[in-house]
This record gives C-alpha cells, sequence and structure tokens, in this order.
C-alpha cells in the first residue's frame, strides 16, 4: 500500500507507529515523502492509496477517494498569515508570492481577497517566499506551517492571519490537510489504523522523537514540537461533526464564489 504525507512534524509524529510497524493488524505500507502542493496533483492521477491532500483539492479527488476521519490537520489558532515588508495594508497593484494554487492557504487567501486587485500572485517555493519579501522582491507573501513562529526574524509583519479571519467568520475551526484513501478500499479500517496511530504518537512520544526529527530539515527541536501541538490536536483523532462543518463551509464557499468546480458531499 501506498502512503503519501508531508515530512513536516505533524504527519511524521502522526504516521510514525503505522509506518513502523508498531500498530497491531496495521497493513504494511510504502512511504512517500511529499510536499501537500505535490500531492494535491498526484492523487488527481490516482498515485497513491492512502494520502495527505489539502481541503482545497477536495473538488477534484473525491470521486476517486473517500475522506477519512482521522490523522488530519484543522484546528484553532493555525491558519495561512499573509506576511509584508514595510507600511502595506492591502494588496491593491501589489506582487504576492504563494506556496500553491491548489492548497487550501490560497483558496483562503482568494476568498479574503476578493476585491483587492493585486498585481501579480506568483507561485514560489514555500522556503524562498520569506526571503523573496524581505528582500524586497515581492510586496507579500502568503506563508503556511512553522513560518508563525519564524516570521519576525525575517522583519517581515502579517497583514492578516487568515486563520483568525476566517474562525471569526464563520465560527469554525479552519481545515487545512484532509486523509484521503481510495474507494475501493475498507476505509473504515483505515480511519482506524489512522486514528490508533494518532494515539500511540500521544500516548509515547518519545518514539516518534528521532523520526521526527531526521525529517524536519534544520528545525529546532523546540520548533518542532511547537508545529506538532499546533496542527495535531483532537480533530486529528476524529473530525466529529464540527470538522465536517468545517470542511463543507470552506468548500461550499469556494464553490460559490466560482473558485471550485463542484462541492462535493464529504461522507
Amino acid at each position: 500500500m501506498k502512503l503519501a504525507y508531508s515530512p513536516c512534524p505533524n504527519d511524521t509524529f502522526v504516521f510514525h507507529a503505522w509506518t513502523h510497524g508498531l500498530l497491531e493488524g496495521a497493513p504494511p505500507v510504502d512511504v512517500i515523502y511529499a510536499d501537500i502542493d505535490i500531492t494535491n496533483t498526484a492523487a488527481e492521477r490516482g498515485e497513491f492509496d492512502v494520502v495527505k491532500v489539502s481541503y482545497a483539492a477536495l473538488p477534484w479527488l473525491l470521486e476517486r477517494y473517500a475522506l477519512l476521519p482521522s490523522g488530519g490537520a484543522l484546528g484553532r489558532g493555525c491558519g495561512p498569515l499573509v506576511l509584508t515588508r514595510g507600511d502595506v495594508t492591502d494588496l491593491n497593484g501589489r506582487t504576492v508570492a504563494v506556496p500553491s494554487e491548489r492548497s487550501t492557504a490560497y483558496l483562503l487567501f482568494r476568498l479574503w481577497a476578493a476585491g483587492q486587485r493585486p498585481a501579480s500572485v506568483d507561485v514560489v517555493p514555500f522556503a524562498a517566499i520569506m526571503p523573496a519579501v524581505r528582500d524586497g522582491h515581492y510586496d507579500a507573501g502568503l506563508v503556511i506551517h512553522e513560518a508563525r513562529f519564524t516570521y519576525p526574524g525575517y522583519g517581515l509583519s502579517s497583514l492578516v492571519d487568515l486563520g483568525e479571519w476566517w474562525e471569526r467568520d464563520t465560527g469554525l475551526p479552519i481545515p487545512l490537510g484532509a486523509i484521503l484513501a481510495k474507494r475501493e478500499l475498507d476505509a473504515p479500517a483505515l480511519a482506524r489504523v489512522v486514528r490508533a496511530s494518532v494515539e500511540h504518537a500521544w500516548a509515547e512520544p518519545q518514539d516518534s522523537r528521532d523520526y521526527v526529527a531526521a525529517h524536519a530539515d534544520e528545525m529546532s527541536p523546540d520548533v518542532q514540537q511547537q508545529h506538532i501541538a499546533l496542527y495535531v490536536n483532537e480533530f486529528t483523532r476524529d473530525l466529529g461533526d464540527e470538522g465536517y462543518a468545517a470542511a463543507a463551509a470552506l468548500l461550499s464557499r469556494a464553490h460559490a464564489a466560482g473558485l471550485t468546480p463542484t462541492n462535493p458531499a464529504l461522507r
């Protein structure tokens, strides 16, 4: 079975127990590490059996895949940021760098920025966005993940926290990353495996520490733990009604705004 997720600390923490044979009865897997902008498009081609993708990509994927209720990233206080250098109050006429065009971050950005007219929006590798804004190559940058903790070191300011904006507007958590399984597989059984992997990670955090660190690039141990604490929560264990409501709200708003082709049922 091919399982794809990012090398980010939240994903390696969540999936460590499954991928290292620590769960009785869990199917063995071949792990593919890929950033979510890659899995979003590779999943359209059906390249993986179980895969981490953006909630924003679900309108293109749910004919082939089913949404699992465990293992994903939803929450509060964990949204993408629009960062700027200097005195920028809106994006009219500005140049903007974004990490992907199929990500939840970009979908939220487009919903928030409706009515504003940037001069250009360019896809830029995530790690290059903050340096590019700092050095004046772009007026603003859309960032995710650990950039929440590190952007002041680049001399940048937050124009908007899209998670805070979403939560104020909807009262719901922000849906970021989803776990999908091919529809011909036993989705309920796989959901139980993923849930067990999450629960093992919480119960035995020392088991995954070296694995997380090995895939965290140059991220400090403190930032690794901040990252996990921010993105691994009760919604990771199980979406529940509130998690499904948050995802449905995102996709229905996006479809109403003409940003996605369909508004698919989630369960």
